[in-house]
């Protein structure tokens, strides 16, 4: 498995980033312009990527004000989960977003910079929605 992290903080309590990032119809709002064809609900995204993939993912589990973990289903081309884990701090609240992937050595070649720029767009986008 290979593992893209970002970390950012956010000056809010980790209530309201937790109560934007648990409903997966916000996400849309974190997304690279290349993300197209969405549609979502609470629960469940499907989109697809620009000249690449189309995804359906889902809601694995919601830890009550503590993060989100979200998973592919319908076959994606690899195997991949994403997680927000939050956690309050003094003043701010700690986010962390993981996408974990698993890569044969030649989708590592080409999916590990798209997938570490996702993961630093979503929590880029995150934070100026917050700021």
């Amino acid at each position: 498995m290979t593992v893209f992290e970002s970390i950012v903080h956010i000056e809010k309590p980790v209530a309201e980033i937790y109560a934007f990032l648990s409903d997966l119809n916000n996400h849309q709002q974190l997304m690279p312009p290349h993300v197209q064809d969405w549609r979502s609900t609470a629960d469940e995204i499907s989109f697809s990527i620009q000249n690449m993939a189309k995804l359906r993912i889902v809601v694995e589990q919601r830890t009550d004000g503590a993060g989100i973990s979200i998973i592919a289903v319908d076959e994606p081309p690899f195997k991949v989960s994403f997680r927000w884990l939050l956690a309050q701090e003094a003043g701010y609240t700690s986010v962390q977003y993981t996408i974990t992937a698993e890569l044969n050595m030649m989708m590592k070649m080409f999916a590990s910079g798209p997938l570490q720029k996702l993961a630093d767009h979503e929590t880029a986008a995150l934070t100026a929605l917050f700021s």
